[in-house]
Parts: structure tokens; C-alpha cells; sequence
């Protein structure tokens, strides 16, 4: 896989010129979206990782195979963060949710060993709301036993549904050990492959 950093910005209007397809990961602060992001594009040192949360302030565009963004989203949620800090990057976010035309898919990560929280819940209410197509990432699945991990994504599920009718696509990731890599590029393949109605070889070249 071909990963190139494209651009950082803090609107819209400031993306990469070039247009492609947009699919974009965002999560609580400290979720694990760098690695993620690092572990899906065979890079380590792609997205800026560290202890710190919040570490990522702008929105980071990646050409992936000259064919798609892998864009990289602000955490929400860190307590620790200024009240200003906090409404600068919440309108980082919103700005780019609400207004590029090219987003195709937002993967909201939640960490799979514990309930969702009000914030996640809240973030996806919001979305559902503004009917901005996502998908979930249940984020850090080898911090826990099989069958724990097992029984909390499922709980989480159920939490879901009593909100939605149905559920967006879900998938279960390790940056670690790289559980969950082939489904979330494969999925994003045959979505683009929906886009365009042609058998793009180049866009999962894992």
C-alpha cells in the first residue's frame, strides 16, 4: 500500500486540492486512532502517535494508492483540555463533518473494553441526526480475553440498538496484532467500488 501525506487543515476549504473519495477516522482522545491509522497503512511512523491525548489539533489528509484520502480527525472528549482548546477543535470537526462533499464514510472508534460512554453516544446521536454515514471501530480488542472482549462489544451493540433500528457496520481492531486490518480495507474497497462501479485493484494493494 502507496500512503502519502496530503496536506493538514483546519477547514474545508483548505483540504488537498486534488479530489478523491474521503474516509475518515475520529474517536475519543487516547482511543488508539494514530496506530490505528499507522497499523491500516503498513506505516508506524505515519500519524503522529504518544501518551498524550489530543495530540492531533488538525485534520490530516493521506493518498492512499492514488486513489482515496485515509483522513485523520482531532480526538474528542479530553477533559484536560482548555475550554477553548476544546471549542477550537470541536469546530475543527464539525467544520470538516458538515461540509466536505467528499466524505464517504466517518469510522468512529471506541475503545472495546468498556461501555460506551455519554460522550461517544452523544457524538453518534449527533450523527444519526445530521445522517452522516459511519461505521464503528471497536479500538485495543487485545487488551482483553476473547471472551470478555467478546461480551462487552456485544453489550455495546445492544446499547445501539436501542437507539437505531439497525446497526452501522462494526468492526474489531488491535493495532497490536493487527486484528481487524483486512475487513475495515476491504470494506472501504467494495465501498469504492460502489462508487464508481469498476474493479479498482490498486485501492487494497495490502
Amino acid at each position: 500500500m502507496e500512503a502519502l501525506f496530503a496536506g493538514s487543515s483546519t477547514r474545508v476549504t483548505d483540504r488537498p486540492k486534488q479530489v478523491f473519495p474521503e474516509f475518515a477516522f475520529i474517536g475519543r482522545s487516547n482511543v488508539g486512532k494514530s496506530s490505528l491509522v499507522n497499523m491500516l497503512c503498513n506505516n508506524k511512523k505515519l500519524a503522529m502517535t504518544s501518551a498524550t491525548p489530543g495530540k492531533t489539533q488538525v485534520v490530516n489528509h493521506f493518498l492512499i494508492n492514488r486513489s482515496w484520502y485515509l483522513v485523520d480527525l482531532p480526538g474528542y472528549g479530553y477533559a484536560k483540555m482548555s475550554k477553548s482548546g476544546k471549542q477550537r477543535l470541536n469546530q475543527i470537526i464539525r467544520n470538516y463533518i458538515s461540509l466536505s462533499p467528499d466524505l464517504v464514510t466517518l469510522f468512529v472508534l471506541i475503545d472495546s473494553r468498556h461501555d460506551i460512554g455519554k460522550t461517544d453516544m452523544d457524538f453518534l446521536t449527533e450523527l444519526g441526526e445530521s445522517r452522516i454515514p459511519f461505521s464503528i471501530i471497536f479500538t485495543k480488542a487485545d487488551k482483553s480475553g476473547d471472551a470478555a472482549r467478546d461480551a462487552q462489544i456485544e453489550k455495546n451493540k445492544k446499547q445501539i440498538l436501542e437507539y437505531w433500528e439497525e446497526l452501522p457496520p462494526v468492526f474489531v481492531s488491535s493495532s497490536v496484532n493487527g486484528m481487524g486490518k483486512e475487513e475495515i480495507l476491504d470494506y472501504i474497497e467494495s465501498v469504492l467500488k460502489q462508487l464508481d462501479g469498476t474493479d479498482m485493484t490498486n485501492v487494497n494493494n495490502k
